[in-house]
């Protein structure tokens, strides 16, 4: 059923989005190869430095419920945000996700919450934000302890 409803809201998105609005636009924009999503720039400020990713964002529904779903691979300074306006408390789950995930809670004044760490591929046991967040980042498990990115550090997108 799940399946369905993505396929059905996947095809509507298509059939209503608006045509290129111009080249200029569309020269500016990254979008990655797999997924159609815009890719940008995002730092995390950390005591030992700026780590810098560049991840898609998932804005639409459609792109937040899919995720990272049935993607093998995810390079080290690959990830993805998930941006809520207003912020909300998030809840995220690992259902048909093949690879490990460090799920990042990014409060509203733009410092990390908590962090979901090294989340298990499959597991649908909800992985929680301590509060409101203004984003969610994922990147590949483990690199936020690899990094030594914790909850306190700065993240800009």
């Amino acid at each position: 059923m799940r399946r369905l409803l993505f396929a059905f809201l996947t095809a509507a998105l298509v059939a209503c989005s608006p045509g290129s609005s111009g080249a200029a636009s569309a020269a500016a924009k990254v979008v990655h190869p797999e997924s159609g999503l815009e890719v940008i720039p995002l730092t995390i400020t950390s005591a030992n430095g700026v780590h810098r990713f560049k991840v898609e964002v998932a804005r639409s529904m459609i792109a937040q419920a899919k995720g990272l779903m049935y993607r093998t691979k995810l390079g080290p300074d690959e990830g993805m945000i998930f941006p809520m306006d207003p912020p909300r408390g998030a809840s995220f789950w690992m259902h048909n996700t093949v690879i490990s995930l460090d799920l990042i809670f990014v409060g509203p004044d733009g410092r990390i919450s908590n962090i979901a760490a090294r989340a298990v591929p499959y597991d649908e046991t909800p992985l929680l934000s301590i509060g409101k967040v203004k984003g969610v980042l994922e990147i590949p498990g483990g690199r936020a302890a690899e990094l030594g990115i914790v909850p306190g550090d700065k993240v800009a997108w």
